[in-house]
């Protein structure tokens, strides 16, 4: 990268930059080259958000723009671009406008696949919400907070974007009047990916919620299963316990009737007890 940029006159601040990945979005103009940092994503497919351990996976493309030249450099698997230079040389009449016709098509295409990302993430959503609010007993509540986590990542990749593609719109002496008028529509589809994420947070913020309560109510509603069983299991333990002190002063131990009194007794006080906690919906 050194060797393209001494090639290229490129200031060494953005050669590093570009080198080193984990940039945010960004927009930084030297002399006439325009340094514009893209952040890519892919959606991971995946059987169901219980079995799923990753939502979004991440990139980068940054673009170096100059009076005659266009470079790219991509970091990671999902940043190919070969099918745009096939389209963009099928239409010679774009690549008049010169480079930042380019560097419109690429930031044209990011911006797409974010649409496309958020048409996904919202199946998963819809997904959550049936088995948050379904009258299934059980409830996971990490795939509610998978989910959460991998929106605050797109939003981390997106809502930067708003900035350079502000400047990229407004006046700019680098780029064409032609070009501005793409790049705002380019702007108008990141506005609407960002009120999606805006979306899907605050509907998962809700979900979080609404799961907790849920899982609230779950555990007092065994507990009370547990204390009635409980109390049953106290009445046998008790008799048992008072009949176990090995006292011989005890006229019922000596009678024929006393064990099938005592029997009977124990079956009767726990049967009542069963019922009283079942008439009231603990059991």
């Amino acid at each position: 990268m050194q060797d393209v940029g001494e090639v290229f006159g490129l200031h060494e601040l953005v050669v590093e930059d570009a080198v080193n990945a984990h940039q945010r979005p960004k927009l930084e103009v030297y002399d006439d080259t325009q340094f514009l940092v893209l952040r890519t994503v892919k959606y991971v497919e995946h059987e169901s958000m219980e079995k799923a351990s990753e939502v979004v996976e991440t990139g980068e493309i940054m673009i170096f723009v100059g009076a005659d030249f266009v470079i790219t450099v991509r970091h990671g698997d999902h940043t190919h671009l070969s099918g745009l230079r096939r389209r963009l040389e099928a239409r010679p009449e774009r690549l008049v406008l010169g480079p930042t016709a380019v560097q419109h098509a690429i930031a044209d295409l990011v911006v797409d696949s974010y649409l496309a990302v958020t048409e996904k993430m919202e199946n998963d959503i819809l997904a959550i919400e049936e088995s948050v609010f379904g009258p299934r007993r059980s409830l996971n509540i990490d795939p509610v907070y998978l989910l959460k986590r991998e929106v605050l990542e797109l939003r981390r990749a997106v809502t930067p974007l708003t900035g350079p593609l502000a400047r990229l719109t407004g006046q700019n002496p680098l780029v064409p009047k032609e070009i501005r008028r793409h790049f705002r529509d380019v702007a108008d589809h990141l506005t609407t990916v960002i009120d999606r994420i805006v979306e899907y947070d605050e509907v998962l913020s809700s979900l979080i919620g609404t799961a907790a309560a849920k899982v609230g109510i779950q555990q007092n509603t065994d507990m009370r299963k547990i204390s009635s069983w409980v109390a049953i299991a106290a009445v046998p333990t008790m008799v048992a316990g008072i009949y176990g002190m090995n006292f011989d002063n005890m006229p019922e131990l000596h009678q024929r009737w006393g064990y099938p009194t005592v029997l009977v007794l124990l079956v009767v006080a726990c049967s009542v007890l069963w019922a009283v906690f079942r008439r009231h919906n603990w059991l």
